[in-house]
This record gives C-alpha cells, structure tokens and sequence, in this order.
C-alpha cells in the first residue's frame, strides 16, 4: 500500500490533480481530507490549498468482491417489455433506501438489459472500483432471473461509468504493453476480474509483438503481458 498527496486551491481541484497526475478515475480514488483549503481575507491574506491524500492498493484484497456472474447462454432474441420493466423497478426499490435522489432509465440493447441511474454526481453508487454498481447489478440479475423461465441479463450503470471504466483500462493496456516493449520484459497487473482482463486482452490482442495471459486462480486474476523475442 502506498499514499501519494496533493494539492489544489479547493478539494475538488486537488482530486482532479490526483485523478490526472495518477491516471485513475476520481471516483476510484481512496481519498483522505489532509486540509479543506480556505480562501482567507478576501481571498488574499491567510489563503490556504487544500491537501488531500490518495492511498493505492498494491495488491487488492478479493476478500469483499462479489461472485461473478454464471456465463449464460442468450438466444438472439429481444427482451420481452415485462422483464425491462421488471429489472428497472427492482432497481429503483433499492435505490429508494438510499439517500440519493435519482432516476432509471431502461433500454434494449441486443439481449441485455441496459440500465442508467441519473442523478449520481457524488460517485456514491459506482463505489470504490465500481464495486458498489457491481453489487446492484449482481442484485437485480438474481432477482428477475430467479424465477424466469426466460434469462435475461442486466448491466447497471450511472453516469457512463463503465464506459469510461473501459476506456481507462484500454489506455493502461497500452501504457504496460509500451513498458513490457520498451525493457524487453514480461509486465504483471493487479488483480484483475473478468471483464477487466477482457478488456485488456480486446485491446491488445492484434499487437503481434506480445503475448497476453491471464494468471492465477479463483475469479480475480493477474494479466501478464510478455514481449516476444524477435
């Protein structure tokens, strides 16, 4: 485990440093308030910058992570109005307990069921990692696939998290994968679930000058990227 600080005129500015400076979205960010800034006397006499301190994981802890979901065989066929509008109020009798006010949008999208929470601009539902809207989701995929005769899959998601979740592990493929290139030696991640060596392995998998594995045992497993001898 590591800790780095940083600072900015308000609180907001010194996590956006730390979410730029560390390349880590700032909702994944295990944030601690060093000091809250002040502006002084108009804004002048007795000004203070805000510190805030981020604490990385460098190994992480599976002991708190959900189970991942059974693979699933869909037939090409579209989802039925009665399970869309099953998963969404499921969902929203959840997010009734919580307090925070949003709204769910639900959509078709090949054999999926896309559902949106609007309104999450403190990052309280996306969790550390995503982990919180992985609990959701692992939620509402039991309870309208309980008793179904019909399976349906649901993803969760809340301010286009997933997708910017993807787009940053892309560009950390690319960065150990220019690494692994550069000192001519294999580069190992963290402890990584299924989607998220996916994505890795989806972004690096037509670079004929590495090799991508995954290794490890149980659900979370490490991506090894290797430079191959020319």
């Amino acid at each position: 485990m590591v800790s780095h600080e940083f600072e900015g005129k308000t609180t907001e500015e010194a996590i956006q440093n730390a979410s730029k400076q560390l390349n880590i979205p700032a909702e994944e960010l295990d944030i601690e308030i060093i000091e809250p800034g002040s502006a002084g006397i108009f804004g002048l006499v007795g000004s203070k910058k805000a510190r805030v301190r981020v604490i990385i994981d460098t190994e992480d802890d599976d002991s708190e992570d959900l189970p991942e979901e059974e693979e699933i065989s869909f037939e090409e066929t579209e989802v039925q109005e009665e399970d869309l509008e099953k998963a969404k109020e499921v969902l929203e009798n959840i997010l009734a307990l919580m307090p925070v006010e949003t709204t769910v949008t639900a959509e078709r999208k090949d054999v999926n069921i896309n559902l949106n929470i609007l309104g999450d601009k403190s990052g309280l539902l996306i969790g550390r990692k995503g982990k919180t809207l992985d609990a959701l989701q692992f939620i509402v995929n039991r309870a309208i696939n309980k008793k179904s005769d019909r399976r349906s899959r649901v993803i969760v998601d809340s301010e286009n998290y997933r997708q910017r979740r993807k787009d940053s592990l892309a560009q950390m493929a690319l960065k150990m994968a220019d690494k692994a290139k550069r000192i001519k030696k294999p580069v190992t991640t963290h402890l990584l679930n299924a989607h998220d060596r996916r994505v890795f392995h989806i972004t690096l998998e037509e670079d004929q000058q590495l090799d991508v594995r995954s290794r490890g045992d149980g659900l979370l497993k490490k991506i090894v990227i290797i430079p191959k001898k020319q």
